[in-house]
């Protein structure tokens, strides 16, 4: 394989998903991964998209050909000698709760048996709240190699907070200029507070979940306009609150400014990926633009179209033209607060 340049980078996890939806559908072992789900949002806008992971040396090769395959540079994916697991439980309560831990109990709730490679499944996020010590599957700075210094742009999908303080300054380091960073729910607590300061120095854009945000700052109950500004001030220029079906908070610390951008009335089917699928197209729409409610509105039809299937590449098979005409209109609806 010859090396090429990569406009945008997606670093994070890719997983081997088992998902059971807020509709009750069952979905077993198939490829996902916050890294997986990102670059499909960037990939939808027609933007080169690499994917920088670690994976155990029984991941499917099957599945890292068809990242391959779907265009995806997967140069940057580690292969670990030794087996680590990758798989991932999700289950929706609803199409705005999800919750990652005793598989067992969600089954036999809609009457289905345990797969037996959720026998032993503890979280998905184990370890991520750790100051020291990296993860076996945890991406660290010596797994950004100097092709990066051609990139345009990466992204920072939920993961270890150890990858999060270190990585973006060896980003920067590389000559990296655009960098945006989801954070990871083991991280977003109060007990981690003065530590954000030192993830987002380095950052352009700062992109948690309400849900997140409101974990960082209990037991206050800010409203999510004191939550984006309270971020910014910590370091990072552009905050942008995710709040689901209620579209996202967007907050410009230097100009002062804020935006209200509503979700892109999509059909639901699985929100699986679609809060990392609107990293994906905000990190493109930053590059282009250099406009931050154009790059939320750009990762908000990455989202849309992320949520109408089910599995990392679903929104890969969108029609040509579709992602220019919601962007379209979208845009009459943004609110400038």
């Amino acid at each position: 394989m010859t090396s090429k340049t990569i406009d945008f980078v997606f670093i994070g996890g890719l997983r081997e998903d088992y998902c059971i939806t807020h509709e009750g559908q069952v979905h077993l072992g198939i490829v996902g991964g916050n890294a997986a789900y990102s670059a499909v949002g960037a990939a939808v806008w027609s933007a080169s998209a690499g994917i920088i992971s670690r994976v155990g040396s029984t991941f499917s090769r099957t599945w890292l050909a068809k990242l391959e395959d779907a265009g995806f540079d997967i140069q940057g994916v580690k292969i670990l000698s030794e087996p680590h697991s990758n798989i991932t439980f999700y289950a929706y309560l609803s199409a705005e709760e999800r919750v990652d831990t005793n598989p067992a109990s969600h089954f036999l709730r809609i009457g289905e048996k345990l797969p037996k490679q959720l026998l032993n499944y503890r979280s998905s996020t184990e370890g991520q709240d750790l100051r020291s010590g990296y993860a076996p599957l945890a991406v660290r700075p010596e797994d950004l190699s100097n092709r990066l210094k051609f990139s345009r742009g990466a992204h920072l999908a939920p993961a270890d907070f150890l990858t999060h303080v270190t990585l973006p300054h060896r980003l920067r380091e590389l000559g990296v200029s655009l960098i945006t960073l989801d954070p990871s729910e083991r991280y977003m607590q109060p007990s981690f507070s003065k530590d954000l300061p030192g993830i987002m120095r380095d950052l352009d854009a700062f992109l948690p979940s309400e849900t997140d945000a409101r974990a960082l700052f209990k037991p206050e109950e800010l409203d999510g306009w004191e939550m984006a500004e309270a971020l910014g001030a910590m370091g990072c220029r552009y905050v942008v609150i995710k709040r689901g079906a209620r579209g996202q908070l967007v907050w410009d610390q230097l100009a002062k400014r804020r935006f209200m951008v509503p979700a892109y009335p999509a059909r639901v089917r699985d929100v699986t990926g679609a809060g990392d699928a609107f990293c994906g197209g905000f990190l493109v729409g930053l590059d282009e633009t250099g406009d931050v409610v154009e790059a939320a509105l750009r990762g908000n039809i990455s989202s849309s179209l992320t949520i109408e299937g089910t599995g990392a590449l679903y929104a890969l098979d969108a029609w040509p033209g579709i992602t220019q005409a919601r962007l379209a209109s979208l845009r009459l609806s943004v609110k400038k607060m």
